[in-house]
């Protein structure tokens, strides 16, 4: 018995109706005063960290896109390089088969008129040769006959 005199009982009467109305009461100032205002932060926050996502992935996308171009054209100019040097070097391989061949050209020539010279002193020679030969022959015939 002493247990049931001590037990607490819950009865509904009016005090929880009152209970539930201060409950009702308080969250309705809560909500105006504290989580309102703070709920209305939040969701500025988070406009603000959406907003600046949004930039950083169109700024990364801008500049994905200009690495990519910077790539094209630095792609472009390195075969306008290649060409240019392509074309100097095939210039330059042409200059010097123009003057090799000119100098070969030359060079013939050159060794050309210096055959003919020297086939024209052998000729003058041979002729003063052979004129020499007929007047020393002429001398012996004639010492060896007048003896």
């Amino acid at each position: 018995m002493f247990l049931a005199e001590t037990s607490i009982q819950l009865v509904p009467d009016g005090t929880l109706l009152l209970h539930l109305l201060m409950v009702a009461v308080m969250v309705f100032i809560l909500n105006r005063t504290l989580l309102k205002p703070i709920n209305e932060i939040l969701a500025e926050r988070e406009k603000q960290i959406s907003g600046r996502l949004k930039q950083a992935e169109a700024l990364a996308a801008e500049s994905e896109e200009k690495l990519r171009r910077y790539n094209g054209t630095l792609r472009e100019a390195r075969a306008e390089g290649y060409r240019l040097l392509e074309k100097e070097r095939a210039a330059a391989l042409k200059d010097k088969e123009e003057k090799v061949r000119f100098y070969r050209e030359e060079l013939s020539k050159t060794v050309a008129a210096q055959i003919e010279q020297t086939r024209q002193q052998e000729e003058r020679v041979r002729a003063e040769l052979e004129s020499q030969a007929v007047s020393v022959g002429d001398l012996i015939s004639s010492q060896i006959l007048r003896r």
